[in-house]
């Protein structure tokens, strides 16, 4: 796939918010990787834990023509070694959230490869309705998940923050998804700075009104803002301008496709496990 088929904008913006004093979170926004971490580890570590996601990515995956599996896969082990050589050197230990997208050829189309671990997110905004592609590793998001907890109420479960997955924690699986690029989409990935703060309608309707990527975040960041920012916010918005699918209904998600091969179980890669999904 050619680099220039596609044609994107994107922006970033961070805030620390109204209440810490060190902004734990750090993005990456340069072709063909677009991601959020979160760090973990407080002062002395979480800054220098999601820093070292971002390194990770950009070593291996920036400045590609477009990202790979395989790219994607060594980042995040990359990112896990990197993260534990940081925890190595502090007490309270570190570790780091990651969620994003990356830009990859699919059987000669262009597809994004979703990836997250933790609760940091990715939403795909189209015409006026908005989707979470990615599910949290979280606490309150089993409970939901084995029905003990109402979908409703996590935005109000005290312990709504506990992760069950984190790079540098023992599990450090990434779940990934393939799907299609389709122009006019805007995909949004942020860390749980703004979700905390913004239901999903108030995110909605921001990037529904929104011009370009930049006004976007920055609406979004304030946003978080003036309901408290209680976390470190941030955000990247992406806009597919040209290159992709033109039909919406060419694009739908939630059935998973087969692997390449026609048969079996997801890709799983033995070190850092990232079993990758195709939507159609």
């Amino acid at each position: 796939m050619p680099e220039h088929r596609v044609k994107l904008a994107a922006a970033a913006a961070s805030d620390v918010g109204l209440v810490r004093r060190t902004n734990e979170d750090a993005a990456l926004a340069e072709w063909p990787v677009y991601l959020v971490a979160d760090g973990m580890g407080g002062y002395e570590a979480g800054d220098r834990a999601s820093a070292a996601v971002v390194e990770a990515f950009r070593e291996h995956v920036v400045g590609a023509p477009v990202a790979t599996v395989v790219g994607v896969r060594e980042s995040l082990a990359g990112a896990s070694a990197r993260v534990a050589a940081v925890a190595a050197e502090t007490d309270r230990g570190a570790g780091s959230t990651v969620a994003g997208v990356a830009l990859v050829d699919d059987e000669g189309e262009p597809a994004w490869l979703v990836f997250n671990v933790g609760d940091s997110r990715v939403y795909r905004h189209h015409g006026t309705e908005l989707e979470q592609l990615t599910v949290d590793h979280s606490l309150g998001q089993e409970l939901v998940d084995g029905g003990a907890m109402r979908p409703e109420d996590l935005a109000t479960f005290e312990r709504r923050n506990v992760i069950t997955r984190a790079i540098g924690a023992p599990d450090s699986t990434a779940d990934s998804w393939l799907l299609p690029v389709v122009n006019g989409e805007r995909l949004l990935i942020c860390s749980d700075g703004l979700t905390s703060e913004v239901s999903d309608e108030g995110i909605r309707a921001t990037l529904t009104m929104s011009g370009r990527p930049e006004s976007a975040a920055a609406a979004l960041v304030q946003r978080a803002r003036q309901a408290g920012g209680r976390d470190n916010i941030t955000v990247v918005v992406v806009d597919v301008l040209s290159g992709g699918l033109d039909e919406h209904a060419d694009a739908t998600t939630g059935v998973p496709r087969r692997t390449p091969d026609g048969a079996g179980p997801p890709e799983v890669d033995d070190e850092t496990t990232i079993p990758v999904r195709r939507r159609e």
